[in-house]
């Protein structure tokens, strides 16, 4: 049976979110927007109640709370949408600021901004893949309209240093924009504390279904809307609502906030067994900053295997990956903004584990890591 360990590119569904999503599938099946029946207006409030446990989750107030399809859609239209609206307001400004190691989903929009007129700064990491504040600091400047830093990272799990850019950003005026994808449910986030104006999320990060998001907008920021056809969220999001995902998002983060201390301490502690198992190999090292890190991630190179080998080798007993699922198999940029090598950033392993993940389980990562690398190197 295979041992699955990549819940940063998926997690199941829980099942108290299958069981909340049910009814909203056939029985209760009506458009949330058709108010002039009762089961229109049900499926309205089914929808009205997850955004108040998504916006009870952050702090936030519902009317924050813009239901995307996922985290992919609320970064686009955080980003295009602020400077779409900074356009419309005679907004002078135009620069915009990101880290090297951002998801691509934050660094494709970006870049097509600046192919339309947005100059884009893109800043390197530390070795460890942390932000040095003193090289944004030094970054941000007059014409900076936006900066845009993910909580932690997809692929190293890194947390980078968010109330020190949010400070940075406020005492300038200029809009700070969290990709928060791998970060809600799974660690503490208040995004008004933190002095983040835009987060994105997505669903299936966090034991929800896949197929829906939500942007969160702070207080007095506009955001332009990307679709447009029929007004829906307070005209920021055109589209019918899926009733059933939403919910399902509501009762997913419901059910992470209620676990998710107990869960991430247990998940830390197996994440260390598992290192301290695959260290006692010999020749492999951890990427990414150990002390601010996800709970449930680790990625580790192997040195002096060919990655592809090792990746077949693995295959036969493990779900794991060399990177985001959105790299289609590509050496990971995010490596490569560690210093690692494609060669290195190929031979490299990104565990996620998850609610499920057992100490049996991470016995047997350990055994099909050890038993892969022996055989390759043997054949060396």
């Amino acid at each position: 049976m295979l041992t699955y360990l990549d819940h940063h590119a998926t997690t199941p569904c829980d099942a108290a979110v299958l069981a909340a999503m049910a009814p909203w599938w056939r029985e209760h099946f009506a458009n949330p927007s058709s108010r002039q029946h009762r089961a229109g207006l049900e499926a309205a409030a089914a929808v009205e109640q997850a955004r108040g446990r998504l916006a009870a989750a952050l702090a936030m107030p519902p009317a924050a709370v813009v239901f995307t399809s996922g985290a992919t859609e609320a970064n686009n239209l955080a980003l295009k949408g602020l400077a779409e609206a900074a356009l419309e307001r005679g907004d002078p400004r135009r620069g915009l600021v990101t880290l090297a190691t951002e998801h691509r989903a934050v660094l494709d929009p970006l870049a097509w901004l600046a192919r339309h007129g947005f100059p884009l700064t893109v800043l390197p990491v530390q070795a460890d893949g942390l932000l040095d504040p003193g090289r944004l600091d030094d970054a941000l400047g007059p014409d900076t309209l936006l900066v845009s830093v993910m909580a932690a990272n997809n692929e190293i799990g890194v947390l980078q240093p968010l109330e020190t850019i949010g400070a940075l950003c406020r005492a300038r005026g200029i809009h700070f924009h969290c990709d928060a994808a791998q970060a809600v449910g799974h660690v503490p986030l208040e995004p008004t504390g933190l002095g983040i104006d835009l987060l994105s999320l997505s669903g299936h990060k966090l034991y929800g279904p896949k197929g829906i998001g939500a942007l969160v907008v702070g207080e007095g920021v506009r955001v332009a809307p990307q679709m447009h056809g029929g007004g829906q969220e307070d005209g920021r999001r055109a589209g019918t609502l899926a009733v059933p995902l939403i919910v399902g998002l509501g009762a997913a983060v419901q059910t992470a906030l209620a676990d998710r201390e107990g869960r991430a301490e247990r998940l830390a502690g197996l994440r260390e067994r598992l290192w301290d198992g695959l260290e006692s190999l010999g020749g492999i090292c951890r990427n990414g900053n150990a002390g601010r890190c996800l709970p449930h991630n680790l990625n580790v190179t192997v040195s002096g295997v060919d990655g592809a080998d090792l990746h077949r080798l693995l295959r036969r007993r493990l779900a794991v990956s060399s990177g985001s699922a959105c790299s289609q198999g590509s050496p990971s940029h995010v490596l490569a903004a560690l210093g690692r090598s494609r060669a290195e950033a190929a031979a490299s392993i990104r565990f996620g584990l998850g609610r499920d993940t057992t100490g049996e389980d991470i016995a047997t990562a350990v055994a099909a890591v050890a038993e892969a690398v022996a055989e390759m190197r043997r054949a060396a």
